[in-house]
């Protein structure tokens, strides 16, 4: 009886044992292996774009941040441009122009992690490129290109002007001598990171691998009227607004209204450089934009009705429809899962919470697509959304 008391002691004990010894490898794992370094960037303001008519809303030169390569990394270059929707009218641009968004004058610096984190174990395959975070102060995902400036406002809608005037700045600082080099856009700047995909291509001549990438800005344009509504009016809006309609693609404009030429699939055919879609089936924006605004309150709550769910599945089959053909992944990769987030390179970019999607992780995917070791073309088959917070590592909690 002793013996057999004794020896249920032991195996508790041992049980107990273990599971310490498994927090503290998830304590030691997160305290050094995985933890972001992130860090503070100051911005580079490009004075000179002024003099050619590029500048934010508020007439203030462009910005951006620049973080250097090291290593072997010194010849590769990442441009990103950052997102944070539109504004379709004056009264919204010119809130938009007292603010970080309309101007660089209120800009600080920016703190880079996910993707521009320099530690390896965190970003093991870019982790000592070039960064270059694009502020977006047009409030037109840089398609806007209008003369003129109402005197009464001084309100200036010149997106377009300024991702020229800021690649040339860029260009001039070494990314005309990149070996490697990739465009990122994140949600509004999804778009301009497909419109301007091939033009950054014709920058590098001599550069092998350039590349592109949609960071959850590929929004679509559904079937139901009701449903497509608010893209719809939003992207004419900032059509009429920002004097967008010369910048969009000739070869959408000559057969469908300008607005129409802001939705990825009616565009996304004629880009000749390989592209990489980046994107939940269940985006937040996109759903709560579409469906109605909200709706993903039930995803997080656990407790979506029959209802909800028909009109998730639904619009799940209309947004793989729209997407890129699975028949090339070279030239079109794709990572659609179906978390219920928006936007991953920054705040999904690391061992601890990078999204996995039948057994492979976004970063890996990408990166083996990006440097030509697998072509990859990744749908999440579960057909209703989950949880952003499913799917984090044990060690996370």
């Amino acid at each position: 009886m002793m013996m057999a008391k004794t020896f249920q002691f032991v195996c508790v004990l041992i049980c107990f044992l273990a599971i310490i010894i498994n927090i503290e490898a998830c304590v030691k794992e997160n305290a050094t292996s995985y933890i972001d370094q992130g860090y503070y960037v100051e911005k580079t303001v490009v004075h000179n774009a002024v003099s050619k008519g590029a500048v934010c809303l508020d007439g203030s030169p462009p910005a951006y941040h620049f973080e250097p390569g090291f290593g072997d990394g010194v010849g590769k270059w990442l441009v990103h441009l950052s997102g944070g929707a539109w504004c379709t009218t004056v009264e919204e641009c010119l809130n938009r122009s007292k603010s970080d968004f309309g101007s660089s004058n209120y800009m600080k610096p920016w703190w880079f992690q996910g993707i521009y984190s320099k530690t390896q174990s965190v970003n093991p395959d870019f982790y000592n490129w070039n960064k270059v975070f694009v502020r977006y102060c047009d409030g037109g995902a840089f398609t806007g290109n209008a003369e003129y400036v109402d005197p009464a406002t001084n309100l200036h809608f010149r997106g377009a002007r300024i991702f020229k005037a800021v690649m040339e700045d860029v260009l001039a600082k070494g990314l005309k001598n990149a070996q490697s080099a990739l465009l990122i856009g994140s949600s509004a700047a999804g778009y301009p990171a497909m419109l301007y995909c091939d033009r950054f291509r014709k920058l590098l001549p001599n550069t092998p691998r350039v590349k592109c990438m949609v960071d959850a800005g590929y929004f679509i344009h559904v079937k139901d009227p009701h449903q497509a509504r608010n893209f719809t009016e939003m992207y004419k809006a900032i059509v009429n607004l920002h004097g967008s309609a010369k910048t969009l693609p000739k070869s959408c404009t000559k057969k469908m209204k300008p607005e129409m030429c802001f939705f990825p699939e009616n565009m996304q055919h004629k880009i000749k450089t390989p592209l990489y879609i980046a994107m939940s089936a269940f985006d937040k924006f996109q759903i709560n934009t579409t469906i109605y605004d909200g709706i993903n309150i039930c995803i997080e709550g656990g407790n979506c009705t029959a209802t909800e769910n028909k009109l998730f599945r639904e619009f799940r089959l209309e947004f793989l429809n729209a997407l890129p053909k699975a028949n090339n992944p070279k030239l079109r990769g794709a990572f659609i899962d179906a978390r219920n987030h928006h936007t991953q390179v920054q705040g999904w970019w690391s061992p601890k919470n990078v999204t996995t999607v039948k057994n492979l992780n976004l970063m890996k995917a990408f990166a083996d697509w990006y440097y030509d070791r697998n072509y990859t073309y990744v749908i999440d088959e579960r057909d209703l959304p989950i949880s952003a917070m499913n799917d984090i590592k044990p060690c996370d909690t």
